[in-house]
């Protein structure tokens, strides 16, 4: 696959019928190995064991209903409360992250008004913090850890 912006960890895999599955930790299943996954589950390896993110409020692939359309966030944090707190949005390594990408999360975040998003493919990571009140946002330098959102 590609080699990422992200810490190396201990990738499982497995072939069925020819096609390559990776385990996602937070599904608790092998779901199939795309670019873009490839990049999700090194980036939740990442957030979990280098920022201690606790698994238990991530969850990745939660949809959205705006009408009758249905969306899909890649990854959410959660509040101890269950509250949404932060969505993740991943793209392949050779996606250039545009305006179109942060258009995008800036749609389920809409729906979810969350405190942090993150968007990246792997080679390049942006996090803002909303500030609702000012109705703006700061891009970070870095991604915080759990213990400083």
């Amino acid at each position: 696959m590609y080699r990422l912006n992200l810490p190396q960890y201990d990738i499982k895999t497995i072939e069925k019928s020819g096609k390559i599955s990776i385990f996602d930790i937070l599904r608790n299943k092998y779901v199939s190995l795309t670019p873009e996954e490839w990049v999700r589950q090194h980036f939740i390896h990442y957030i979990i064991e280098h920022k201690k993110y606790p698994q238990a409020l991530l969850a990745n692939e939660i949809e959205l209903k705006i009408g009758n359309k249905k969306l899909r966030c890649d990854s959410v944090l959660y509040s101890k409360n269950l509250h949404p707190r932060m969505i993740i949005e991943y793209k392949s390594p050779n996606i250039v992250l545009t305006q179109k990408v942060f258009n995008q999360i800036s749609i389920y975040n809409m729906m979810l008004k969350v405190d942090y998003l993150i968007v990246s493919n792997g080679i390049q990571h942006y996090c803002c913090k909303m500030d609702y009140n000012n109705q703006k946002y700061l891009f970070l330098s870095d991604i915080p850890d759990y213990d400083n959102l």
